[in-house]
Formats: C-alpha cells, sequence, structure tokens
C-alpha cells in the first residue's frame, strides 16, 4: 500500500554530513509515526531516529546531538541530516512507516540506502 523510497546516502569522510530522504507514495498523515533504521554488517537493525504524532522525537543514544529527524507532509518526505558522521553510522539506512488504519498498526519499510564513513 505505502511504497518507501530513501535516497542520499553515499561515501563520507568522518566529521562529514549527509542528508537522507525517504520519499513516500501517498500521502503521510499527521498521525503516522515515521522512523529511520540502519543495519550495520553482522549486526541487527536498530532504530535511529522516530518522528510521531505532534512532530515528537526520539533518538539512538548513539546518534543524539548529531541526527534530526524531520517530515514534510506537502512532499510526502521524511529527512535524516545526519552531522559529525562516525565510521560507527556506517551502516544501510531504512525509513520505516507505521500508520494507524482502522485501528489497527502497519508497518512499511523502505529498500534502503547505504552509507560509508570512512577516510
Amino acid at each position: 500500500q505505502v511504497q518507501l523510497v530513501e535516497s542520499g546516502g553515499g561515501l563520507v569522510q568522518p566529521g562529514g554530513s549527509l542528508n537522507l530522504s525517504c520519499a513516500a507514495s501517498r500521502t503521510l498523515a499527521t498521525s503516522t509515526t515515521m522512523a529511520w533504521y540502519r543495519q550495520a554488517p553482522g549486526k541487527q537493525r536498530e532504530l535511529v531516529a522516530q518522528i510521531g504524532s505532534g512532530d515528537s522525537t526520539n533518538y539512538a543514544d548513539a546518534v543524539k546531538g548529531r541526527f534530526t529527524i524531520s517530515r514534510d507532509n506537502t512532499k510526502n518526505t521524511v529527512y535524516l541530516q545526519m552531522n559529525s558522521l562516525k565510521p560507527e553510522d556506517t551502516a544501510v539506512y531504512y525509513c520505516n512507516s507505521r500508520p494507524m488504519v482502522g485501528g489497527l498498526l502497519y508497518s512499511y519499510w523502505g529498500q534502503g540506502t547505504s552509507v560509508t564513513v570512512s577516510s
């Protein structure tokens, strides 16, 4: 039902910045929780940042103060601004959408965009 397409990944040096985008195929309802996850090689998928109702946000401890999640509902897009990148941030980053429909919570995933932080 909902298709998510991530973009903006790439190779960046430590201390650099990237801005990831997640474009949704349909209007993002204000009540829809959006999130960015990441999965590094050999590791489990982990939550990076989340934005929910009323634009409330929360972040993984590892990225607090460095990453910012935001959304632009007019463009059906969610962003992840990543600053002061570290090699430990290297991973495939996935966009996640959790809409509530008819009292049921659904979950949709994008295909991922690769981020490599290396000198």
